[in-house]
């Protein structure tokens, strides 16, 4: 009779060590996702410090061109 309860709580404790490593392969899974989202958001964010810092200098030529051709006021 000893061994029935003994091994029912091993039984349980079996169910719920096997749920917690589907949650651990679960949770990996999502921080590899995450992961890749963060590097794509800063690959956003890279691109777009680029584009802008080339519409700076497009916008400085511009300025430098409208000067030259005397297109606008002092």
């Amino acid at each position: 009779m000893a061994d029935g309860p003994q091994d029912l709580v091993l039984e349980h404790l079996r169910r719920v060590d096997g749920k917690v490593d589907g949650l651990l392969a679960e949770f990996r899974y999502f921080n590899l996702r995450m992961g890749s989202i963060e590097d794509r958001t800063l690959g956003l964010h890279l691109v777009h410090a680029q584009q802008t810092s080339e519409i700076d200098r497009i916008k400085n030529r511009l300025d430098r061109i409208e000067r030259r051709l005397e297109l606008v006021d002092r």
